[in-house]
């Protein structure tokens, strides 16, 4: 039924975004911050109603599923709509197949109603008799309503059509709705004179034994009769048409057995009036009706409280008094209150619902009282800013139902209150709390509580921005923690004590952390932006970790391991083997408290074999410490020495003996595969590790020379040439050759040389010097995988702390070349040429007077390695540069000559090889100190030392 809806035009009715800005201090180590509150304008007029929820960009590409439900809570329709997102929402009523928009007047006018909670979703509101509800006998009632969702980008627009069916029968006499923005009453269309008065009982309290409903009967108004005049008391009394009255918004209908009359909140007529203390809009009304020369009338008054002096607030709770005396609804003084019910959002709750959301609901002798906590399920939280504070509101929407009996008429009322209401901006403490476990290593930050509309945008530290995603990536594990209601959350934060951003300081014995923090967010919908700082700051009494050094003799290597601070718990690795309490006892293991030492035997299966020279064999121990708990490695210690050891023994009768040893250069060598020149004449012994030959001087394909004063028998052990080549060129690596010697001079023999064996017939480079593209790094560590960058400089180092360099012969694929070191040294400027200066390496060699002096470190194949040849590295103590106590916080640059050779053709210098003795070295110094040579330069960049 449509009787109550005229055409027109009119304005729109839009709810747009708005902002304000003031600062919120923030407690315990605090910074001034600024927040953002949003503002809701609006309109008269003609286009729709509109709910503007913004979430960002991201939610909208992400946009959850929207759903609507509806539900028909006695006299009202309720329709939820939601989540929004960025969408825009149009309600339109449907009658007749046709859509009209609903604007705020035509609303006001028919009956319904519109709000939006935090969560981004809508509630829409319908009187069951509204004026595009299709009525069926007073009974059933049908509502259909299009929602448009809509956007700002083109096809983003989304449709929804919703009709719901209400049956409600259990009418009262009269029938009154307050809501937000209309009031209707509903009154029986019966004739005032033709009451039949039924016998009422005067005694007892309740009288609800008898039906007042069915006691109230009257005859029905002729349905010829139609609505002509209506006259308002404001007090004073005011005729007006029907279609003026129309016009001026108030909605008016009338069926066979009902008379409907529905206003603004806010009209000419309505006047206000107290009512026990209780300030309500009271609208009184005579509908006239007519036929020919008959005329009849019905009475319509409702009264409706107004939120200003019905409500009163504490900062914990909300008390809304209704009066139980509503005077300007009652023709008589007598009545009796048959029910009162309380719910939320037009829907009653139950006793046990009320009590777990902490609702009260009482009567006294002039009002019901309703009292709520802020905050309490419900309602929901705003965030706001004033004078400097941050500020929080807090939404709810009680509902109030009321049926009483008038003694006088018999006839019974429905009087259903659905109140807004709003708390004034309360004040909210937002803190930034430190929560930091300093053994733990890590700031742990809490930002909150906040209201549910604030987003954390980004964090600002001392030297960056970064948004949420990029701390997480980061390793900073950014988390935001929602109330289990939705009505607050806040946001954590962890930074590692490692990474950059946090400041370190060193002091006695202690190390300060410290933290610069600065949280970016918002306020949505309005994208409001405000910041909260902090300063975060621990101090730790340094740890020492454990350390590991150690030296050799002629026999063993000697392994001293340093405990470090006290309860440091950590493993030891002697090669790949965990150094357990049995593999301790075998080597040997002591321990005073302090510290802990072992002795590993050259012949120990943990020692790896190097190289192989005349007389010596170069052998190295790895030993590493790593945290027991994470298996993180402390530290990587690496000892190579050369023993003296006989390989070959020459006996007088022409009895050769020889070992050949497997290299860590030769991994895959199968030491049971070597031969003598005779292929036929294979070890008498072999193992994983060494392979024994027994032979003579007139067998397996031994040599004789005749030298001065001296005889020379020789032999050689190597794989057989089809397993050498099969072996190198499967797997890249270096050939296989043990050159074994006899000099018989009076009975005394000498060294044995091992060598790699000369390709022949092959082109070979030219030693020179020139134009070398060469290039130093300084690696992050001594595994030699990451470098620092051209950003990464200047670098700061400490004075315990070693330096790794590296130096590379770029572009080359020759593999019969090498790059050598001729000399390096350091300088405190970026001239090479400065003064002072620290000598390195000179003419090829290790600066023997330096008493820090430089390791030179092999390089293997594999990975970005290639060439083994084409790199040196080496590494560098910074106590090197300590003895200018003056400087030790200056910038240091290194420096390099390099030259390029043909190992198997060296033309002297540094490309032949060993460095020379000691005579020799006493020359190069001499040479260095004369100008040193025509190499090849490089430099690093520039390293601080601390």
């Amino acid at each position: 039924m449509a009787a109550g809806y005229t055409g027109g035009t009119g304005e729109s009715l839009i709810l747009p975004r708005g902002s304000t800005q003031t600062p919120v201090k923030v407690q315990k180590k605090k910074k001034d911050s600024t927040v953002s509150t949003f503002s809701m304008f609006s309109g008269s007029g003609w286009i729709f109603f509109l709910l503007l929820l913004v979430f960002g960009a991201a939610e909208a590409q992400h946009k959850p599923p929207i759903s609507v439900h509806s539900q028909c809570l006695g006299s009202v329709l309720r329709v939820d709509v939601g989540p929004l997102g960025g969408h825009q929402l149009e309600v339109s009523a449907v009658i007749n197949g046709s859509a009209v928009p609903l604007t705020p007047a035509l609303a006001s006018q028919c009956g319904f109603s519109l709000k939006r909670n935090q969560l981004g979703r809508a509630q829409i509101y319908a009187s069951l008799q509204n004026c595009f509800a299709a009525n069926e006998n007073d009974k059933t009632f049908t509502t259909t309503l299009n929602l448009r969702l809509y956007g700002n980008r083109m096809g983003d627009d989304q449709l929804y059509q919703v009709a719901e069916t209400c049956r409600y029968t259990s009418w009262a006499s009269r029938e009154i709705i307050c809501s937000s923005n209309y009031m209707e009453v509903s009154v029986e269309r019966a004739a005032p004179d033709d009451y039949v008065l039924p016998e009422h009982p005067t005694t007892g309290a309740n009288p609800a034994s008898g039906d007042p409903r069915r006691d109230a009967e009257k005859p029905l108004i002729d349905p010829g009769f139609r609505i002509t005049t209506l006259v308002f008391y404001t007090p004073e009394e005011r005729i007006m048409p029907v279609a003026e009255a129309q016009r001026n918004g108030y909605g008016i209908a009338n069926t066979a057995t009902r008379l409907f009359l529905r206003s603004p909140k806010v009209s000419q007529e309505t006047y206000t009036e107290s009512v026990s203390g209780v300030p309500m809009s009271v609208l009184k009304t005579s509908t006239v009706f007519e036929k020919k020369w008959m005329a009849t009338q019905i009475d319509a008054a409702v009264a409706c409280p107004d939120v200003d002096g019905s409500v009163s607030l504490t900062e914990d709770t909300i008390s809304w008094f209704l009066p139980g005396h509503i005077d300007p609804l009652l023709s008589s003084g007598q009545f009796y209150l048959l029910e009162v019910h309380m719910g939320v959002d037009g829907q009653r709750l139950d006793p046990t619902e009320m009590a777990a959301r902490g609702y009260s609901l009482s009567v006294n002798d002039m009002h019901i009282v309703v009292e709520i906590p802020v905050g309490a399920a419900g309602g929901h939280f705003k965030s706001h800013v004033q004078d400097g504070q941050y500020l929080r509101s807090y939404s709810i929407e009680p509902m109030l139902e009321v049926l009483w009996v008038e003694d006088s008429t018999h006839e019974d009322t429905r009087y259903r209150v659905l109140l807004p209401i709003t708390t004034p901006p309360m004040s909210q403490s937002v803190q930034v709390l430190d929560n930091t476990v300093p053994e733990e290593r890590i700031f742990k930050v809490l930002l909150g509580p906040l209201g549910s509309d604030v987003v954390l945008m980004n964090v600002s530290f001392s030297s960056e921005v970064l948004s949420v995603s990029e701390c997480n990536l980061r390793g900073f594990n950014v988390m935001e923690h929602v109330s289990p209601n939705s009505s607050s959350k806040v946001f954590t934060l962890e930074v590692p004590f490692t990474d950059p951003v946090v400041l370190q300081t060193g002091q006695t014995g202690t190390t300060v952390f410290s933290l610069h923090v600065t949280f970016g967010l918002l306020v949505l919908p309005e994208f409001a932006p405000f910041s909260l700082s902090a300063y975060l700051e621990e101090t730790l009494v340094d740890i020492v970790p454990p350390s590991v050094s150690g030296g050799c003799d002629e026999e063993n290597f000697y392994i001293l391991v340093k405990h470090g601070s006290p309860g440091f718990e950590f493993q030891t690795l002697v090669g790949t083997r965990i150094l357990t309490p049995q593999l301790a006892q075998q080597y040997g293991f002591m321990d005073n408290g302090t510290h802990f030492s072992f002795e590993v035997p050259i012949t120990a299966p943990e020692v790896q074999f190097e190289a192989v020279q005349s007389s010596t064999i170069r052998s190295r121990i790895d030993v590493v410490l790593r945290n027991q708990e994470t298996s993180r490695r402390i530290q990587d210690f690496s000892l190579a020495c050369d023993f003296v050891t006989t390989l070959t023994e020459c006996f007088p009768n022409g009895t050769m003996t020889a070992w050949a040893v497997k290299l860590e250069s030769v991994p895959s060598l199968n030491l049971a595969q070597l031969t003598l020149r005779d292929p036929t004449c294979g070890p008498a012994y072999s193992d994983d590790r060494y392979a024994y030959f027994v032979f003579t001087a007139n067998s397996c394909g031994t040599t004789r020379k005749f030298l001065p004063n001296m005889m020379l028998y020789e032999n050689e052990i190597s794989l057989p040439d089809e397993l050498e080549m099969r072996r190198t060129s499967r797997r890249e690596e270096p050939e296989y050759e043990l050159k074994v010697s006899c000099y018989y001079d009076i009975n005394k023999t000498h060294a044995v040389a091992f060598r790699a064996r000369p390709r022949r017939s092959q082109p070979h480079a030219e030693d020179a010097k020139g134009a070398l593209q060469v290039e130093m790094r300084l690696a992050l560590d001594k595994s030699y995988r990451e470098f620092y960058g051209g950003q990464g400089y200047p670098v700061s180092k400490y004075l315990q702390q070693p330096l790794f360099f590296e130096v590379e012969l770029m572009k080359s694929r020759d593999p019969k070349i090498s790059v050598e070191l001729e000399n390096c040294w350091a300088t405190l400027d970026e001239d090479r040429t400065s003064r002072p200066r620290w000598d390195l390496i000179i003419n090829g060699c290790v600066n023997p007077v330096d008493p820090y002096q430089l390791i030179l470190h092999p390089v293997w194949p594999g990975g970005r390695v290639q060439y083994p040849p084409h790199f040196k590295r080496f590494e560098v103590q910074m106590f090197a540069f300590s003895e200018d106590q003056e400087n030790l916080s200056r910038q240091v640059f290194v420096h390099c000559d390099v030259v390029i050779c043909d190992p198997q053709n060296p033309q002297g210098g540094v490309c032949s090889g060993p460095c020379p003795n000691q005579e020799n070295k006493r020359k190069s110094l001499r040479r260095a100190a004369d100008g040193g040579s025509d190499s090849n330069h490089v430099s690093s960049g520039p390293i601080i030392l601390h």
